[in-house]
């Protein structure tokens, strides 16, 4: 018998998390500043600096463990690190009640 169920696209959805949506949010922003850290070839403690946390708060945020960290300063680390960030407010389509938040890299 397959046990196979189609998840969501949000792993934390699927596991039932309450911040669900905020979890997903970090973990895009968390694989972004891990890409460009390895692109750049930084060591984590270059990276740290570069960033303005500590070595110990970095490699917890590259393994995923980011819940102590705010998506602003997320959000602070990406443009440290060269990039542009723009907020886009928009209305939600009629089909759902409430909005919802989702990065985009371009």
């Amino acid at each position: 018998m397959n046990n196979i169920q189609r998840g969501s696209t949000n792993v934390y959805v699927d596991l039932g998390m309450a911040d669900a949506e905020e979890m997903q949010v970090k973990a895009q922003l968390a694989s972004e500043v891990s890409d460009i850290i390895a692109k750049r070839k930084l060591t984590q403690v270059q990276a740290a600096e570069l960033l303005g946390i500590t070595q110990p708060k970095l490699s917890g945020l590259l393994r995923g463990q980011f819940r102590g960290i705010s998506e602003t300063k997320m959000l602070e680390c990406l443009t440290r690190l060269g990039r542009d960030i723009q907020i886009v407010v928009k209305s939600t389509p009629r089909s759902r009640a409430e909005g919802h938040v989702s990065v985009v890299f371009a």
